[in-house]
């Protein structure tokens, strides 16, 4: 029951400091939202188009809207055009002069504007919009072309578009070869989401550590040592508190993924499992943290440094599959790649807990030693004289 208590007690504190509604709520959520918006697959850039009341501009258009790989903006002004693309509202400007219908109908060339920022995908998008121009002129510069040899003008026309329809098409396929690296994400928030759960969680149980230094300057601990509680109620109770704050932090953000960027988690049970092991890891971290330093500020302050450069590399920060080989030796001694990598083999495999025991195997194992040493050390710093 003071188990119960003393671990009731830190989750209690942990929820009354309110910088933990910003850094502990709404900061994971944020992240994760940042990085699965540099996987989206859904990115098209706009691109501006004026048109100048031509048939070409309007063909152009509507030929560059129906490749689906830009977005078009018509536009009224070709000043306000330049401006959106000088923002960088426009990732590129396509401007049409107002006498290009009558000058490719008499088969003379035609200056079609192309404006771009030096720092965007100019050179990808001019390709675009040279095969959009090269399509919808290739017909009325065939006309010109055949009038300008002596044909009828409407039987040119007529030959032309005869022509045209007797082209053959083309059919393009593509084939994949090799394996992806994130074989089976289906959603773009997946990879972010797994990754920051594990690096949140482990730097939410670093800074925990804080709270029991705490204890020991306002003397709440020596209190406890002093009435009929044994050093051993003490030690699990503050371990479990520790344990309930890591886990609480890590359900959070995967219900929270969830709901708002609809995470596909796979197999809960084996997410679960990941879940709890790591969150053991966690707390055997700050109880050890918490019995080194001597102040609070000390232990926040190594626990902000340790917690993120930990994540970094134990692959939070840089996927693992992207890690030189020295670095994949270097995260084996590191309890981030464990979690990281057990999160890999549910979301993208499908695999359950029975495909994850190594990884689970390997995550007991740290907070195991983890908990027994920081226990050790606890039980001498409460009972010192």
């Amino acid at each position: 029951m003071k188990v119960l208590t003393i671990a009731g007690a830190n989750l209690r504190r942990f929820l009354r400091d309110r910088s933990n509604i910003f850094f502990v709520f709404v900061l994971p959520i944020g992240i994760v939202l940042l990085i699965g918006a540099q996987f989206s697959g859904d990115f098209e850039p706009t691109v501006g188009v004026f048109e100048a009341g031509t048939e070409i501009g309007a063909s152009l258009a509507e030929e560059l809207d129906s490749k689906g790989v830009v977005t078009v903006r018509r536009f009224d002004s070709e000043d306000e055009m330049l401006r959106a693309v000088e923002r960088g509202v426009l990732a590129a400007a396509v401007s049409v002069p107002g006498d290009a219908d009558t000058e490719v109908a008499a088969g003379r060339q035609v200056g079609v504007g192309f404006l771009t920022r030096p720092d965007g995908l100019g050179p990808q998008l001019r390709v675009s919009v040279i095969e959009a121009v090269s399509a919808v002129t290739l017909e009325p510069n065939a006309i010109a072309f055949a009038v300008s040899k002596g044909a009828d003008p409407s039987v040119a026309a007529e030959a032309s578009s005869a022509s045209l329809a007797a082209l053959p098409s083309i059919e393009v396929s593509t084939r994949s070869t090799g394996e992806s690296l994130f074989e089976g994400v289906s959603g773009q928030f997946d990879i972010g989401a797994s990754s920051q759960l594990v690096l949140f969680m482990f730097l939410t149980g670093l800074t925990g550590s804080a709270a029991l230094i705490q204890s020991r300057q306002l003397g709440v601990t020596t209190r406890m040592v002093g009435s009929p509680t044994s050093s051993t109620s003490i030690i699990v109770g503050e371990g479990l508190g520790r344990f309930v704050i890591v886990l609480a932090q890590g359900v959070y953000i995967v219900v929270a993924t969830v709901l708002l960027f609809r995470v596909d988690w796979g197999n809960l049970l084996a997410t679960a499992a990941v879940l709890v092991a790591f969150s053991a890891v966690g707390a055997g971290a700050a109880m050890l943290l918490g019995t080194v330093f001597r102040n609070d500020q000390q232990a926040g302050g190594v626990s902000v440094v340790a917690g993120i450069g930990l994540a970094a590399l134990g692959g939070s920060m840089l996927p693992l599959e992207l890690f030189s080989p020295t670095m994949t030796t270097i995260s084996r001694f590191i309890p981030h790649a464990w979690a990281n990598e057990a999160f890999a083999e549910i979301l993208r495999r499908g695999a359950g807990v029975g495909d994850i025991v190594t990884q689970l195997g390997v995550l007991a194992a740290f907070a195991a030693g983890l908990l027994a040493i920081a226990s050790w050390r606890m039980r001498s710093v409460i009972t010192r004289p």
